[in-house]
Formats: structure tokens, sequence, C-alpha cells
């Protein structure tokens, strides 16, 4: 007898694992909260030089605020006035002529910068004037919190497969609340910079143990709904966080309101169920029958666990050495396992770098922010509605594949879509999300299933601080648009295309089990399931 033989008889699909769900959703909220939160507090809004110092001249006094940007500041190819630079005195002629305007001479900002806050009352730029020469060091803050992110997803990796699932979440609610909380309260640009990273810390914990979690409680037929059903939550956010940032535009207000669902994911805490699976694997047969028994309880299949006796489930599960602790050194000590992490992590590396070079350029397109912002979340849930089918009827493996080169596609074709053509740039843009999310769901769904149970949060944690390489390399990326536009763009469809070509290599998992120990994944074929098999009786 199977785990899985085991689950099919408690239901492996019933309220007890849909009220699983349901409270998953209230932390998972605030993933692309904090994950997207940088398209709307490192904005830049429009600015020019603070010109007040001039003030002091009574001819200067005289002029109406547009002459005196005229006298002032000069003007860009575009006919708004200069972001950086001011004339070194005003130049009252070009009141009434333009003639030799490049000649005259100029100087950088000398008193700070005036912003234009009609619809962001208050961003990282507006606050520590992240502007001009210190343009990149804004950027840089989505990077600094996805690296937070990557050495979380590597340690919360680890501590979830050493201590359990459920004791590690309940950390990384606590970890993000902290430093999401400190993140808005930073009184200096450093101070912000650091508790963001911590921020992301603790959030990558909250991304690849919710997943695992309710993927393990879950049976085979209903692995790829609950996958997808676990990834909608994050397009529903996605969608609803311009409409929360329209009207929260503060970005202080903002980093808070988008920590604040996590007060509440820690009442719910003391609901969820420990993973059987991994108590199983871990020799803790006592906590695995009580759950199981919580869940046939639920589900109203009680008595079958009456029947089940702990001992039992140690047959459920062969471990060759239950004391045994795993860790990421297993993931290269065996040849299989070291294919399969090379394989994920390329994978990952160009979903993440790929999908987060178009969620993190939502100005980028033509089209208003908070609009963009919008229609790439509502996109998404089409995306789903088409991995749902196509996961059961081609399998993991195409899908991956096809994704990621259809995304990086759209990317490619951006290159050639003018500027001035803003709303088709913006369309296209958004079918290369609506590919891209369509790849981020099922290598959540895939790599949960390629992996073993001893090493599969371990695994999902490898992948996903690749993953985090790649995000925290796109704001990098992007910044290549200085040497050439297109060059961005460029690049984000090389790496979706290596992924593709990547994921063709890994093994197909539709119907399979998952496996629970390394040998299983060592063995040259694994075998799927039967119908009469997943029915078989203890």
């Amino acid at each position: 007898m199977k785990f899985e033989n085991v689950l099919a008889e408690v239901d492996g699909f019933g309220r007890f694992q849909l009220w699983m769900i349901l409270l998953m959703v209230i932390p998972r909220v605030t993933l692309p909260f904090h994950f997207l939160l940088n398209n709307f507090i490192a904005v830049i809004p429009s600015h020019h030089c603070d010109i007040s110092s001039l003030d002091d001249g009574a001819d200067f006094k005289n002029l109406s605020l547009e002459e005196r940007l005229v006298v002032s500041i000069p003007v860009q190819e575009d006919g708004t006035p200069s972001s950086c630079q001011m004339f070194t005195e005003p130049q009252y002629h070009l009141l009434h002529s333009t003639s030799n305007i490049t000649d005259l001479p100029t100087v950088l900002c000398q008193n700070g910068w005036v912003y234009d806050n009609t619809t962001f009352k208050s961003t990282l730029a507006t606050e520590w004037d992240l502007v001009c020469d210190k343009r990149r060091v804004n950027k840089a803050t989505a990077t600094i919190f996805f690296m937070g992110v990557m050495l979380g997803a590597a340690v919360f990796g680890y501590l979830s497969d050493r201590f359990g699932r459920k004791r590690t979440l309940l950390l990384s609610y606590v970890t993000t609340t902290v430093f999401g909380f400190a993140s808005a309260f930073s009184y200096n640009f450093t101070m912000f910079a650091v508790m963001r990273f911590f921020t992301g810390f603790g959030i990558s914990g909250i991304s690849i143990i919710s997943i695992v979690l309710c993927i393990e409680w879950v049976d085979i037929k209903h692995r790829t709904a609950v996958g997808v059903l676990m990834s909608m939550d994050w397009s529903v956010s996605t969608a609803v966080l311009p409409v929360v940032a329209y009207f929260v535009n503060d970005w202080r207000y903002l980093t808070a309101t988008a920590t604040a669902p996590l007060f509440l994911a820690m009442i719910c805490w003391w609901w969820l169920p420990e993973s059987a699976r991994w108590l199983i694997s871990n020799g803790k047969l006592n906590h695995a029958h009580f759950y199981l028994t919580k869940c046939a309880k639920v589900n109203h299949r009680e008595q079958f666990m009456a029947d089940l006796k702990p001992e039992i489930l140690s047959k459920v599960i062969l471990v060759e050495n239950e004391n045994r602790k795993y860790s990421y050194l297993d993931l290269v000590k065996t040849p299989r396992m070291r294919r399969l992490a090379l394989l994920t992590g390329i994978v990952w590396f160009g979903v993440a770098c790929t999908y987060y070079g178009i969620s993190l350029n939502v100005a980028g397109f033509g089209v208003n922010i908070y609009l963009t912002q919008f229609i790439y979340g509502a996109i998404e849930i089409p995306a789903k509605a088409f991995i749902f089918f196509t996961l059961n009827k081609i399998g993991r493996r195409l899908n991956q594949a096809g994704t990621l080169h259809l995304s990086g596609l759209c990317l490619f074709c951006n290159i050639f879509i003018p500027e001035e053509m803003g709303p088709y740039r913006s369309a296209v843009g958004a079918l290369g999300k609506m590919f891209a999310e369509a790849a981020f769901t099922t290598v959540f769904l895939y790599t949960t299933e390629l992996y073993p149970t001893v090493m599969r949060q371990n695994g999902l944690g490898y992948s996903s601080l690749m993953a985090r390489l790649g995000v925290s390399a796109s704001p990098l990326i992007m910044l290549l648009e200085e040497v050439w536009l297109p060059l961005p763009n460029a690049v984000f469809f090389f790496v979706a295309f290596v992924a593709g070509l990547s994921a063709f290599f890994l093994p197909e998992t539709l119907n399979v089990r998952l496996p629970e120990t390394i040998e299983d994944v060592e063995q040259t074929r694994r075998r799927s399931i039967s119908t009469s098999d997943e029915k078989s009786p203890p």
C-alpha cells in the first residue's frame, strides 16, 4: 500500500483539502503585493530642478511659474523641462527667443528637485531624491528585495524539510510581518534597503511552503487542479494591487497595507495541518495518524482510519534511514538528482527572469501604469484556464517548454513595434505576460512532482533560489536599454528560449506517483499509477 492509497481512502480532495487551500489564500495575497510593490513605491514621477533659490531677483519674482521654468531650466527633445539640469543663471531672453539654447551654460540641480505629486503622493524617489545620478539606486531596490527572496528560498527550503512545513511556515509569517512593517517606518534609504531584503527573505517561505503543503495533501488526479487553483490567488491579487495602489498612493502606507493580511494569516495558522507525507518520512507516525484521522473525519471517512494503526504507516513510505537528515548536498550526490537539479535550475531562472522582465516594466509599454498593471493581472486568469486544460492533455513537459517559447516570442516581437504605438506594445506585452504566467504556474506544480518527499522542499528551495537570481537580474537587464533600446527584450527572449529547451529534457510527471525517496528518482523508469492500483485495498 502506498501513501496515495491511504489518501484516496480518506478522500484526497474533500472538505479538508478545500479548507486548507482557503486558509492558504490569506497569506498568499501578500505575495504579488510585495513582489510587484516596486512598480508603485519606486516610481519616478515627473520632476525638475528646484529653482526657489532664484526667487531673490525682482525680475524673477514678477514672472509666472511657466515663465520661471523657461528662463531657468533647459528643454528636452520632447519639449518637457530637463529633469537633472538648470541654467547657471536665469536666461530672460528665452522668453522671446530659443536660439542657441544648447550653447547656454548649465549645471546639475543645486537645491534638490520639485516633483509632480498628482499621481503619487510619495515614492522612494521623492522621499530620498533617488533621481538623476541616483536613478540606478532606485531601480536596485527591486534587486535588493529579490536577493532576500533568493537567500530565503534556500534557508526556508532546508528548514521545511528539516523541521516540518507548518512550523517553518509560521516563522516565515512572523519574519515577513516584522520586516515588512519595519520597511514602512524606515527613516533613511539604507535602513529601507536592509528591511526590504529581510522582507524578501521571509516571504519566500510563504511562496514555496504553501504550495508544497497543499500538493502533498491531495491525490494524483487533483494535483493539476490544486496547482492551478493555488496560483489563481496570485493573478487576482495582481489585478487588485493597482486598485489598492490607486487609493493608497503613499509608499509607506502602501507597504504597510501589503503586509497587513499576515496578521490574519498567523491566526489561521493554528488550523493548518502538518504534511502527513513529511511526518511519515521522518518516522513521526503518531502525528501523521492524527492528521490523517482529522482529514478522514472532516471528509466523512472515519471508518478507514479507525481500522488503520499508526504502525502500518511505516510501510506506506519506505525510507532506508528515518534518522537521516537531508540537505542541499543530496541534490548533487547521485546522477539523476544532479541532472534534475541542473535542468530545473535553468528552467526556473528562465521562467522568473522572463516573467519579471515583463512584470517590472509596466511603465515601459506606453499606457497608464495602473491600467497596465490591472491588465497584466487580469490576463493571467485566462492563462490559468488555458493551462488547466492543457496540463492534463499534453503533459507538464510540453506545456513548460511551449509557454516559455511563446512568452519569449512575444518579447521578441515587441522589439519591432515602435515606441509611439503604445497600445500595440501593451497588447503584445500582455500576451507575453499571459504565457509567462502559464509557465510559472506549470513550473511550481512540475517541480513539486519531480522532487521526492524527503527532498521536495530542498528542491523547491534551490529552484526558487535560481528563480530569484533570474528576478534579481531582470532590473539590471532592463538597464541595458541605455546601450540599445531593444537590447533588454532581446536578452529576455534568449533566456526564455534556453529555458524552454532545457524543459524538454525533464521527465514527464503526468499521472505519476509523487516520488518519496531519492531512490525513487534514481530508478530508470517510474511506473504510472493505474486506476486499479490507486483504488487497491490496503
